[in-house]
């Protein structure tokens, strides 16, 4: 297992990119969002501040899917983005609702102009065709200044090929984005489902960022992987 360098933590900023498919797998969880929460006011307690970028998840692939059996080959990539996007904002709202004590109350929708106010919790979702959720959270960290991502998902790490399809997949801890970006390809396609999408992975890669892929069901990893203690993950980075 591996541990996060102290100088990534010190700073008590953290950028987490939560998978819709953790907010609502099939329906909402309400479950992991009360332990979520729970999660997020305990370790604001201890000092830290988080920006959140919430996924579209199953609702944002079932928009897009019945968006493209209704209209067939008229359906253009555009609008099965903006199905997409509007899932992640429909999340996104959610989430800020249960932090509202304490997050800005205006979502961050467009990572390049909107406000960031100084709140312990920002929340943002999808901006615009092309891009998706991981794409705003890679932008919203370089923006701030922020070197590492937590990319929380259903998925515990990164393997060397996709487990459904290769038996011979394994798990890895540490990967180049090199390595990534050679697995995962240079295009992004609404609804696709990677551990990190190909346009994000370029540009965490162009800025040097260092990006966490974990399960997020499993907090108490999480927890210490913010402790700077042994966690189960994959991390991806330029070296």
């Amino acid at each position: 297992m591996q541990t996060i360098p102290a100088a990534m933590l010190s700073e008590k900023k953290a950028i987490i990119s939560l998978g819709g498919s953790l907010v609502c797998p099939s329906e909402v969880d309400v479950a992991y969002l009360k332990n979520f929460r729970e999660f997020i006011m305990k370790k604001l307690q201890e000092g830290w501040h988080f920006t959140i970028i919430v996924g579209g998840g199953m609702q944002a692939r079932r928009y897009i899917e019945a968006g493209a059996e209704v209209m067939g080959a008229e359906i253009t990539s555009d609008d099965k983005d903006w199905l997409g996007i509007h899932a992640t904002r429909f999340n996104a709202h959610l989430v800020r609702t249960i932090f509202r004590s304490v997050a800005q109350p205006a979502l961050i929708i467009d990572p390049e102009e909107d406000e960031i106010e100084d709140y312990n919790v920002i929340v943002a979702a999808g901006w615009k065709p092309g891009w998706s959720t991981d794409f705003v959270a890679t932008k919203i960290a370089s923006r701030l200044g922020a070197p590492l991502v937590f990319n929380l998902s259903n998925i515990a790490q990164v393997y060397t090929a996709d487990p459904k399809k290769d038996p011979t997949a394994t798990p890895v801890e540490k990967m180049l984005w090199a390595d990534f970006r050679k697995m995962v390809g240079d295009e992004w396609v609404p609804g696709m489902n990677t551990p990190y999408d190909p346009i994000a992975a370029r540009l965490a890669s162009e800025h040097d960022m260092t990006v966490v892929v974990m399960n997020g069901i499993d907090l108490a990893n999480l927890d210490k992987a913010f402790s700077g203690q042994e966690f189960v993950g994959t991390t991806l980075s330029a070296e």
